[in-house]
Formats: C-alpha cells, sequence, structure tokens
C-alpha cells in the first residue's frame, strides 16, 4: 500500500477549510471591487418595516452612572431594551449584569409589559444569546435561550456580524435614552433609576410621535399588541441547577448574593436557578425560594427561616422577608453583640 503520508486531525482540517473559504471571499472581493464602477452613484439604503407582531429586536447598553446612595463611586450598569419593530414601542430597564440569568428574566418582565409576544426576536452576537456557528456556518444558540423561545413561541434570529444597521431599531433608542433621559439626571441607587426610567418611557418616549412612522408610538402600539402572541398559561420553568453547601449561619451563596434557609436544614443542599428566582431544595423538598437579588454581597432573609432552632418553620412558599446590604455598601466592623441582637429580633418576629 502506497504510504499516504501523515493524516491531518479533524482541527487541522476545519482550519484547512476556512483558509479556503476566506480567500475565496477575499478574490470574489477583488472581483467585485474591479467591475464596480469607481464614480457611480450609490444605491439608496432600503429601509425595512415589519408588520405588527412580527419581530423585536434586543439589545444591551452599557452605561456609567454615579449613585447617589454611593458617593465617589462610579458602577458599570447595563440597559436592556426591547422594541418592537412595527409600532417603536420600547420596554427598557437597567440592570448590573449582562448574564443568562438577566436575560431570560428581562425577557419575561418585557413579555409581562407588553402582554404577548412576537414571532421572531433579533440578536446581535452576544454571548448570552449566541454560543457560535457549526461547521456549514449555521448559528448556534444558548440553549436555554431556545427553551424560553419554545416556552414563549418566539423564533431567535441573530443578526450578521458587523452589520449594525441590521438592528436599528433597538440601536437608535439607546443614543435617545441616552442623551434625552439619562445624561443630566441623578439616581439614588438603580431602583430611583429604573422608577425615573419607566416614567419617562411612558411621558416621553412612548408618548412620542415618532420621526420615521410619524405615529404616536403608544398609539401604535395599541394597535399592534392584539397581533402578539398570547402569552402560555404557565411560567417559564427552565433551571439551572447546582449543589451548595450552607454556611454556619444559614445561608446559601448564590450568583454572588446570600440567601436564608430554615434553621436544621442539612448543610448540603440542591439550588435551582430560575430568571428571577431561587429555589433551594434539601432531600428533594423545596425548603425556600427567594427573589433573584440584583448586586453583589446582599443578603436576602426569610423570617420564618429564623425561629432560634425550634419547629413551626414553613418548608415551601415565598414568605416576606428582608433585604440586607445595598449597592456599594461598605460592612463596617461592629460588636457582635449588635449582631447577635438582630438575630434575637428576627427570631421572634420583632424588626432589627
Amino acid at each position: 500500500m502506497p504510504d499516504q503520508g501523515p493524516r491531518r486531525s479533524p482541527d487541522l482540517l476545519r482550519l484547512s477549510r476556512l483558509a479556503e473559504h476566506w480567500d475565496h471571499l477575499r478574490t470574489s472581493k477583488r472581483y467585485l471591487a474591479a467591475i464596480r464602477p469607481e464614480n457611480g452613484p450609490k444605491p439608496y439604503e432600503v429601509r425595512f418595516e415589519t408588520p405588527a407582531g412580527v419581530q423585536a429586536q434586543v439589545d444591551f447598553a452599557r452605561f456609567v452612572v454615579d449613585f447617589a446612595d454611593d458617593p465617589g463611586t462610579s458602577r458599570i450598569v447595563w440597559l436592556f431594551s426591547l422594541v418592537l419593530g412595527h409600532s417603536r414601542f420600547i420596554f427598557a430597564r437597567y440592570v448590573l449584569h449582562r448574564d443568562l440569568q438577566t436575560l431570560l428574566r428581562c425577557h419575561m418582565q418585557a413579555f409581562d409589559a407588553l402582554g404577548g409576544t412576537p414571532i421572531e426576536i433579533l440578536y446581535d452576537r452576544m454571548k448570552t444569546a449566541v454560543t457560535g456557528e457549526d461547521d456549514d456556518g449555521h448559528i448556534i444558540y444558548n440553549r436555554s435561550l431556545l427553551a424560553l423561545a419554545r416556552h414563549y413561541h418566539f423564533q431567535p434570529c441573530a443578526c450578521r456580524p458587523y452589520r449594525a444597521k441590521t438592528k436599528g431599531k433597538v440601536e437608535r433608542p439607546f443614543s435617545y435614552i441616552r442623551q434625552d433621559f439619562f445624561l443630566g439626571r441623578t439616581f439614588r441607587n438603580l431602583d430611583d433609576l429604573n422608577t425615573q426610567l419607566i416614567g419617562w418611557l411612558d411621558t416621553v418616549a412612548n408618548a412620542r410621535v415618532h420621526g420615521t412612522t410619524q405615529r404616536v408610538v403608544a398609539e401604535a402600539f395599541a394597535a399592534e399588541r392584539p397581533e402578539l402572541q398570547t402569552l402560555p398559561a404557565h411560567r417559564f420553568d427552565a433551571v439551572l441547577k447546582l449543589e451548595r453547601r450552607v454556611s454556619h449561619d444559614g445561608f446559601v451563596a448564590v450568583g454572588g448574593n446570600y440567601y436564608s434557609v430554615p434553621d436544621r436544614t442539612r448543610r448540603l443542599v440542591e439550588v435551582q436557578q430560575l430568571p428571577d428566582l431561587v429555589r433551594i431544595l434539601d432531600l428533594g423538598a423545596v425548603v425556600a425560594e427567594h427573589p433573584v437579588l440584583e448586586g453583589r454581597k446582599q443578603y436576602r432573609i426569610d423570617r420564618s427561616h429564623r425561629t432560634g432552632g425550634g419547629g413551626g418553620v414553613r418548608r415551601t412558599g415565598v414568605a416576606a422577608g428582608v433585604t440586607i446590604g445595598r449597592l456599594g455598601d461598605q460592612v463596617p466592623l461592629r460588636s457582635l453583640a449588635i449582631y447577635e441582637a438582630i438575630g434575637n429580633q428576627l427570631a421572634t418576629g420583632g424588626r432589627p
């Protein structure tokens, strides 16, 4: 048998095919440049308008803010925005992260606010939405995003790379929000920032006559809303499952924050991260549920979890709780007696 030489690995074969592909693209580009008229008129841009209920566009934008509650410290926040392509209706919220859990939670909030879902949602190549391409150039979407899409019956669609104009309906509102809302205002904290944003969206952005459509955005949305798909009857419950240890003071760390568990919970528990909920299970039974906290190093305490070791702990459901800590807090050194007094008051149902 003749010597066939060393066999190339699959990775080398893939790189070879990619190199051949790029060579072909460069050759095509040089050919088109040679036959294109040098001084000819450029073609007009074709504006893409979508029918009612068909498409929305989603993206994040980076903002830097100085909160009055945390003077002297600049913080990065992210503006999540979903814009309906037909009516130009804007849903937007500021968040501290743009991770997968935040992305899913923002989608759910947007769909609830809209009262329905579009047929298609357009994304850029954000890593939380698009994980890559296969060998044939087909888009690979994040599995959790696909699960959300199946639940709400929309089709995710990634725009072509380096084509910002493809998502112009969501890119332009970022500049509008930055210039018309954000600049020149002061904000105490993230909650205050979002409260002011919602008020501005309701009274200014979605109440204006849109420059392109020449329609009042809110009125156009009222006409588009019946064309949106009906929301599903049940909440989106896809989860990320983790294993965590309970700290000596009865907390489980999830995403940089701390959530309480009942007294006498085993030291090793299962954590289920939902888009807007942290669920904690002990031997398969739900022992705690907490709303997801924004930020870092905050503590969420369910008052029913602190019983001083006695019985009567509620094993399921979201009970009234308290959140200790806020954005930018620096924890001061205090006597341990202070924390013991707080714990005793929480155990007896008092206020710290």
